[in-house]
């Protein structure tokens, strides 16, 4: 693999509302965190430069500070949701906008976007918003991918860990519409020989 370029680093904001998420619910906070790793070896492998990788990063450890919003009966629930359950989770990149709206400082309106869409589908599929293609923004669809990939490579209330190859056979299931397919391509090669690599 060729070399890339060294991380980032999370700014004083971004590290206090992680705080904030690891007070409020240990497990989201650790996957933003492994979401984030994943998402700026995303950036350095597609050749962001380090200011977009800092706010790609800021995005993706924050994408599901909204969480701070939803009840415990349905955070911490040990099961399936339910279609009501689901409504309610499905809130959460709206509280995050809102939450990250309120942050003063450079380029955190292109994180507050990001967070606000990274549940939306390639195909226009997603939530909140059903933007399709291009239209949703860039750290959104790779936030998509890393997101969907910690989150099968983590024990879940209703799966077991999945290990690298089963993954990628569950994301390539719905590769059909819901991920960029170009930014798709660069994920399933560069992950193949990545530290992050389930």
């Amino acid at each position: 693999m060729r070399d890339l370029p060294q991380p980032v680093q999370l700014n004083a904001w971004t590290r206090a509302l992680v705080a904030a998420m690891l007070e409020r619910e240990q497990e989201t906070g650790h996957h933003c965190r492994r979401t984030g790793a994943i998402c700026d070896f995303i950036g350095r492998s597609c050749a962001l430069d380090s200011g977009q990788r800092a706010l790609l990063l800021a995005a993706a450890t924050l994408h599901d500070i909204g969480k701070i919003g939803i009840p415990d009966r349905i955070l911490c629930k040990h099961a399936r949701f339910d279609a009501h359950d689901m409504a309610v989770m499905q809130q959460h990149p709206v509280i995050g906008f809102r939450i990250l709206s309120g942050l003063d400082s450079d380029g955190a309106e292109e994180v507050a976007q990001a967070v606000l869409h990274h549940h939306e589908d390639f195909d226009g599929g997603g939530y909140p918003d059903g933007l399709a293609g291009e239209a949703i923004p860039l750290f959104a669809r790779i936030i998509a991918l890393a997101d969907s990939y910690d989150a099968l490579a983590s024990a879940r209330a209703y799966h077991a860990a999945l290990r690298h190859a089963e993954i990628m056979a569950v994301m390539h299931g719905r590769n059909c519409g819901r991920y960029d397919p170009y930014l798709f391509a660069t994920f399933e090669r560069q992950m193949e020989h990545s530290e992050y690599r389930a």
